[in-house]
């Protein structure tokens, strides 16, 4: 039995990661869960999957937890209570399924535990792919993606070497405002950005798949995951979300992963890696779709995919600063309080202004994120977002 740690439980990664457990319960079993603020969500999967231990980010409802299970789990509680929780379980593999940059001390302790991480956590790359980076080539543990995009170019380059790729293509929706003329921007509400044509994700991944910053986290991601450089990293817009990610090869060969938009093959994958496990479900037909479409991205319209290309370009602590920038004006845009527009400006904002330094340690990164979020809150008039 493979013993599972999942980290963001509650979540659509967290619960699409169950139904594999589930398919599953004679290879793998739950060993920890983590979630946020879903207490009654997590107490029903602690009822079902029986976890040694748990971390609930809201304490204040694990009174909840104990009354119903006493004894039963562990519940790790306090600011490094997460941490702790990864530090000292029992677990073969990390699931890391939670939002925002929180997600990186926990992606860095389970790989110098030498464990194996299915990274669904991107801002574990995004603001820290050169720690990450180096412990794995000090031998510290595995890294297998869950995005699809990046479960796909990882089946599309078994078997090759690295110097057989020329390119990498990753391919996004466009999301819901591929047609829209700039001008109209400012005028969406939230209600409109989190109606995504193709996935169901949790509203920030969704906000970010609407304004394509999602799709340049993807870029940093797959820098860091395939050690390529950006000039071979492409981006392709692909309305049915039908060919998940394609590789170029040096011979002019492209292979192309395809499936239905549906997040718990390549988590599935990722759990069995390197073995496939049978799926059912629906099956993929072309002929139902009729057409696969593709363009190149609008960059005037969508800033921030070049924003984010642009601080991976940087490197250094400049990928936190977006990130951090990023995670601030969204939470405001989803409040209200913001534009759609605005949220490429105050991302712009915080790069043009940001001093770049070397993001080799973890206070490096925490520190230009956490002045990244003071400034552009002071700058742009915000409430404070919760980390």
């Amino acid at each position: 039995m493979t013993k599972i740690l999942l980290l963001g439980s509650t979540g659509s990664i967290g619960k699409s990661t169950l139904n594999c457990i589930r398919r599953f319960s004679d290879r793998f079993t739950i060993e920890g869960l983590a979630a946020g603020k879903s207490a009654s969500v997590l107490i029903e999967q602690i009822a079902e999957f029986s976890p040694s231990s748990v971390y609930l980010a809201d304490s204040s409802q694990n009174k909840h937890i104990r009354s119903r299970f006493g004894d039963a789990v562990k519940i790790y509680e306090g600011e490094d209570g997460l941490e702790r929780l990864v530090d000292e379980a029992d677990y073969d593999v990390l699931l890391n399924a939670l939002v925002g940059s929180v997600g990186l001390r926990s992606t860095v302790a389970a790989l110098k535990r030498k464990k194996k991480v299915a990274l669904a956590n991107k801002e574990s790359l995004v603001v820290g792919g050169e720690i990450i980076c180096n412990l794995l080539d000090e031998g510290f543990g595995e890294l297998v993606p869950v995005d699809s995009e990046h479960s796909a170019i990882l089946q599309c380059i078994s078997g090759f070497n690295k110097s057989d790729i020329e390119s990498i293509i990753l391919t996004a929706s466009g999301g819901p405002f591929r047609l829209f003329e700039k001008e109209r921007f400012r005028n969406i509400k939230p209600s409109d950005a989190l109606k995504h044509p193709t996935w169901s994700m949790g509203k920030k991944i969704t906000i970010d798949s609407a304004t394509l910053m999602n799709k340049g986290f993807e870029v940093i991601e797959a820098h860091y995951l395939f050690r390529l450089p950006y000039n071979k990293l492409r981006v392709w817009i692909h309305p049915q979300s039908i060919i998940h990610s394609l590789v170029e090869f040096h011979d002019g060969a492209v292979l192309a992963q395809l499936g239905t938009p549906d997040m718990e093959l390549p988590i599935q994958y990722a759990l069995s890696y390197p073995e496939r496990f049978p799926m059912n479900g629906k099956r993929l037909s072309l002929p139902e779709i009729g057409k696969l479409e593709f363009y190149n991205p609008d960059l005037e319209k969508f800033p921030c995919l070049k924003l984010c290309i642009e601080a991976g370009e940087m490197g250094g602590t400049a990928p936190a600063v977006v990130n951090a920038a990023n995670e601030v004006a969204v939470e405001s845009f989803l409040k209200g309080e913001i534009s759609f527009s605005d949220i490429s400006e105050i991302v712009a904002y915080a790069l043009q202004t940001h001093a770049n330094k070397p993001g080799d340690t973890l206070k490096a990164i925490e520190e230009a994120d956490k002045y990244t979020r003071l400034t552009v809150i002071d700058r742009f008039n915000l409430s404070k977002v919760k980390q």
